[in-house]
């Protein structure tokens, strides 16, 4: 009888000790924090301010597909354009911290897709990947693959460039910050460094208490 009494003792204080600890593991919520929301990324952010938000984003990468597919030296070209469409040359000269592959990944993306094969586009931020792979090759550790060897990786032809800038203004009567973006893209040739193609998406918002940006 005392051995089943002290087992129950022991469950319990178990029990006791189990159930601070298993509070702790749980995350706390913060007052008035509510369960996730899924919103189309299209439509304006829940969170607003001054600052390129989803759907500026969004806007302004279809904005800029559009217009690309219309550009003569890439559609109507009888071999298909070698075009490298990345950050690297996409400067960000504004007031904001930005994601600049936010940007131009859906504009290759969205490329890609609709050129349906008139365009190539180079990977050039994968070529140490590319090197190492043809330095395999041809010390013979791997197989030379089912398209080929060729000379040397591919050129490009043209190259996605770009500024991102803007001009702050800030009411120190009422705290409002009214803030200006404007997106430069432009398309250079690069055998000549000619432009031959650019485009503009610009913005403007007022926001009393702006948000922070990550």
């Amino acid at each position: 009888m005392h051995s089943k009494t002290f087992l129950l003792a022991l469950a319990a204080a178990g029990v006791a000790l189990a159930g601070p600890a298993e509070a702790q593991r749980k995350p706390k919520m913060k007052p008035g924090a509510s369960a996730t929301v899924y919103r189309d990324t299209t439509s304006p952010d829940g969170v607003k301010g001054v600052g390129t938000e989803s759907q500026d984003i969004v806007s302004m990468s279809d904005t800029m597909v559009r217009d690309l597919l219309t550009t003569p030296q890439l559609m109507n070209a009888t071999t298909p354009p070698r075009v490298i469409v990345d950050s690297k040359y996409f400067r960000n000269e504004s007031s904001e911290i930005i994601d600049k592959s936010l940007i131009t990944d859906r504009i290759r993306v969205g490329l890609n897709r609709a050129a349906a094969g008139k365009i190539m586009f180079i990977g050039r931020e994968y070529a140490q990947m590319v090197e190492l792979e043809r330095e395999l090759k041809d010390e013979g550790k791997v197989d030379v693959g089912t398209t080929g060897r060729t000379r040397a990786q591919a050129g490009a032809d043209y190259r996605l460039v770009g500024r991102i800038g803007t001009r702050d203004a800030v009411d120190t009567r009422t705290g409002v910050t009214s803030r200006f973006s404007q997106y430069t893209f432009e398309l250079v040739d690069l055998e000549y460094g000619a432009i031959v193609w650019s485009n503009l998406y610009e913005f403007k918002k007022e926001n009393r208490d702006d948000v922070v940006y990550r």
